[in-house]
């Protein structure tokens, strides 16, 4: 039976995934696993038993991330689950940046009377915008999100460029052949009459659209950032909007300094905020948790290696450690003394830190809490857990 713990309000097509005859919800507060949303564990004391937490989103600001890989908890979140919500909001806020929408109809709002057709017929050219087609749309950060707003604004008409050193392969497969890609984003800058940034908030990449990338853009571009509030420069962007350099900035993430500004669009953080988004990564995460914890294998970690083994023997341990030398040998050496035989091991490594999934034969409780002990007793091993096939295989 394992114990589970919900912050948040969490999907119930997500939570159903942990069925009542293994799973307990919200009954202790030292579970094995933990689903979230935003909730912040800054400054939380970790429960002993905890072994893993799943974000249902794909950001993980709100996580202790380095904290928990020295505890030895693996941190999921849900990459691409969100993407369709955000990327519509993003071709939406497009229509925004070249038709006056919003404008037109606070104006309309304002008017009285039996005449109101024909005042809208003879004003409505203080609304005139212009069209996204023929336009370019440059593209930083091609994952999910980038990927699928290239894709459609192309579809739009638009001329697209992206710049991505490090797209994985099934992004790229995914990516139109029409969207061209670019080697340095000062080529996105100095070319694009759109920019998007979707990139993850890092130490390298914070306040990366910076005062001095800003002066690289065409005069009269448009800048969007549907990512992290913290990629931007805002006082930079503010500079860029008052001297004319910078057309305007449209965001979700609300800041005093660009509320008053006329040119500055600001969301209140709408990106995620559909039904079918909250349903999708809450399912996601439910199900990428339960995975662990049935079988030990991890996809979708933001602070451990993938890595996924079938599980066909009675007995796995999984085992999370430093990054050193001599590691899987010393597990080896620890169940060698027992005289227990490896049906199957995978080892990888991520960082500073490893993940070894050890497959072994039927061996007895008292002969299997020895072994974990042993194990867990090298210096650099930070957990040693017993997944048991419930499959009788």
């Amino acid at each position: 039976m394992y114990a589970i713990k919900t912050y948040n309000l969490i999907a119930e097509e997500g939570l159903r995934k942990f069925e009542a005859e293994n799973y307990q919800l919200n009954e202790t507060d030292n579970p094995d696993g933990i689903v979230l949303r935003s909730h912040n564990l800054h400054g939380m004391t970790f429960p002993s038993q905890l072994k893993a937490i799943a974000r249902a989103g794909a950001g993980t600001n709100n996580i202790p991330v380095q904290e928990c890989s020295e505890k030895g908890i693996v941190v999921f979140n849900t990459p691409g689950a969100n993407a369709n919500a955000v990327k519509e909001l993003i071709i939406a806020s497009l229509l925004l940046a070249v038709r006056p929408i919003i404008e037109g109809v606070e104006w309309v709002k304002t008017l009285k009377g039996p005449d109101v057709e024909k005042k809208v017929e003879a004003e409505k050219n203080r609304f005139v915008g212009s069209e996204l087609a023929g336009k370019q749309l440059g593209v930083i950060g091609l994952g999910a999100i980038g990927a699928m707003v290239a894709n459609d604004a192309y579809r739009l008409g638009m001329d697209v460029v992206g710049y991505d050193p490090y797209v994985s392969v099934d992004t790229a497969w995914s990516i139109s052949s029409r969207v061209k890609r670019v080697l340095t984003i000062e080529e996105v800058l100095t070319t694009s009459d759109y920019i998007t940034v979707h990139v993850p908030l890092l130490p390298s990449t914070r306040a990366m659209i910076s005062a001095e990338k800003l002066l690289l853009v065409k005069k009269d571009a448009v800048l969007l950032n549907f990512a992290r509030g913290e990629l931007v420069d805002v006082e930079a962007v503010i500079t860029a909007l008052e001297n004319g350099n910078l057309k305007s900035y449209l965001t979700d993430f609300a800041d005093e300094r660009l509320i008053e500004l006329d040119n500055a669009v600001v969301l209140p953080h709408l990106g995620a905020s559909t039904e079918e988004a909250e349903i999708n990564c809450a399912k996601m995460a439910s199900k990428t948790l339960k995975y662990f914890l049935e079988t030990g294998n991890i996809v979708h970690s933001v602070n451990f290696p993938s890595v996924e083994m079938v599980l066909n023997s009675p007995i796995r341990l999984a085992v999370i450690n430093r990054n050193v030398t001599n590691m899987v040998a010393q597990m080896s050496i620890g169940l060698a003394e027992y005289e227990v035989n490896i049906v199957n091991i995978m080892n990888k490594s991520r960082g500073d830190f490893a993940y070894t999934l050890i497959d072994v034969e039927s061996v007895s409780e008292d002969k299997l809490t020895e072994i974990v002990k042993k194990i867990g007793s090298v210096e650099g091993i930070l957990d040693v857990r017993v997944i048991k096939n419930t499959n009788g295989k």
